[in-house]
């Protein structure tokens, strides 16, 4: 027969009552400050919202915020220093820029709670808001690359001349062809290899202005996500874009009139797009694009190595 909350507590002596009490009670904080953490988690990515970051960029805001306290199971404002460096450490240990975005995503959200929520955690949770990012670990953004001198105009107009000059002894013509404009276009208009590498087909535009444009997908200001916007070809870079299209682009295994294709394919192609037949193929990475120019030959002479997310020369739209 079940016995009710009444007989059981006058079975138990009064220090049982008082146990069970305090698990009860414990329990029920646990539930309202897990509770709490996960409002505040949406407080913070509101607040960002509205600050005018893209859904790309929110949705890698808490992330790591969300791993370690689920990888301890503890709220944020629970983790210390140790937890940190055990985890980065141990089993979250990744590439050293991959480490220190998500400590610098960390520190950022600790700074919004500390901000609006300090005094009202430690007035119900009995917890002081400090991050787990101190001193001794919050990483030092030193530069990954070091001072470089930009060579001169004459040097690398005497580099693109070779150049051009050694791709039809090329092992592989079409991919040395296609690196060789997509260095000298970024060289031309100044945007980022990124920004080239997703340049499709239909985004050139013969017609515009006097010498015609392509239009890229940007890097938008204060993380506000890519804005297109139009790069120059000029004289000589749409001369060489004729070039690479009327006697380049074809020799790639993919459709080169379909607007949606790629400017600049790579030369591999997955094999679940081979199997569904599909016509568009895949751009290539920046990464490809930039070891291609790592593995140029010395006697070409200057290096055309330019540091991560930037354009492989100077700007000549001004």
């Amino acid at each position: 027969m079940a016995l009710d909350d009444g007989q059981v507590l006058s079975g138990l002596g009064l220090a049982d009552v008082q146990i069970l009490q305090r698990r009860a009670a414990a329990q029920s904080d646990a539930i309202d400050e897990q509770g709490f953490y996960l409002e505040t988690v949406s407080e913070y990515l509101w607040a960002r919202d509205v600050a005018g970051l893209a859904p790309s960029t929110l949705e890698n805001l808490v992330r790591p915020v969300l791993e370690l306290c689920s990888f301890y199971d503890l709220v944020p404002w629970r983790l210390t220093p140790r937890h940190v460096d055990r985890f980065y450490t141990g089993p979250g240990r990744r590439g050293r820029s991959t480490v220190r975005s998500k400590l610098t995503k960390l520190d950022s959200y600790f700074a919004f709670l500390e901000q609006r929520y300090a005094g009202e955690i430690a007035r119900r949770f009995g917890a002081r808001v400090e991050s787990p990012v101190d001193t001794f670990n919050r990483p030092v953004h030193r530069g990954d690359f070091g001072m470089r001198i930009p060579p001169s105009q004459r040097a690398l107009a005497e580099c693109f001349s070779k150049w051009r000059a050694s791709l039809p002894s090329a092992r592989k013509y079409p991919v040395a062809a296609r690196d060789y404009v997509m260095a000298k276009i970024a060289y031309i208009s100044g945007v980022r290899a990124s920004e080239l590498c997703a340049v499709r087909l239909g985004d050139i535009h013969w017609e515009l202005g006097q010498w015609g444009r392509f239009v890229v997908q940007g890097k938008g200001a204060g993380g506000s996500g890519k804005r297109e916007r139009q790069a120059y070809l000029f004289a000589e870079g749409r001369e060489l874009l004729w070039w690479y299209i009327e006697d380049v682009r074809g020799l790639f295994s993919d459709d080169a009139l379909d607007p949606a294709a790629p400017l600049f394919p790579s030369e591999r192609r997955p094999r679940a797009v081979v199997d569904l037949n599909i016509a568009v193929g895949m751009p290539v990475r920046p990464d490809a694009f930039r070891k291609a120019l790592m593995k140029l030959p010395r006697d070409l002479g200057h290096s055309m190595v330019m540091p991560r997310g930037c354009a492989v020369g100077g700007s000549r739209s001004g």
